[in-house]
């Protein structure tokens, strides 16, 4: 099973993931664009969030994808409609010439666990670009051709819930 967790910035991703990984350490873990290019590759990222950032993150996601794509059991930090949201949030202009690219991206993923933005969100990191974020998102999940499950409350209930979906 190839898992994606989805969601804006400061929803718990990381959390949830590393709670999943403990149950299922048959899981390999494909971490978040920006933390391997930051910590792996030395790149550097703007202090304010740009579209170039989330694109340069978009084309490794969409690499790391087809790398990964024989991968039994894999779960994702984020997914390429991750950062398609964000650059839609920022008012990015070409990003209809992707589409292609992630919808094909987007057959290596056998389920998204999306985190939606709620009032418990403790993150208040750019709130704007948060929002605007999420609801990009929520919009472009309900055209996602893969199962997505939406999962809430705390870190425990979330884990229940992808371990439901998954038996």
């Amino acid at each position: 099973m190839r898992i994606a967790v989805v969601g804006t910035h400061g929803v718990g991703k990381s959390t949830l993931i590393e709670e999943f990984l403990r149950v299922h350490p048959e899981y390999g873990h494909e971490p978040e664009p920006y933390t391997i290019l930051v910590e792996d590759y030395g790149e550097e990222f703007s202090a304010e969030p740009c579209a170039e950032d989330f694109l340069r993150q978009l084309e490794f996601n969409l690499e790391r994808l087809g790398q990964r794509a024989a991968t039994k059991d894999v779960i994702y930090e984020r997914c390429p409609l991750d950062f398609l949201a964000y650059l839609n949030a920022l008012g990015a202009s070409n990003t209809d010439s992707l589409k292609d690219r992630i919808s094909e991206a987007m057959q290596q993923i056998d389920l998204i666990i999306y985190l939606p933005l709620t009032d418990a969100s403790v993150e208040d990191e750019f709130p704007k670009l948060r929002k605007a974020m999420d609801q990009e998102l929520s919009e472009l999940l309900t055209t996602a051709n893969v199962t997505v499950v939406e999962a809430t409350g705390v870190t425990a209930q979330r884990l229940l819930v992808i371990e439901n979906t998954l038996n």
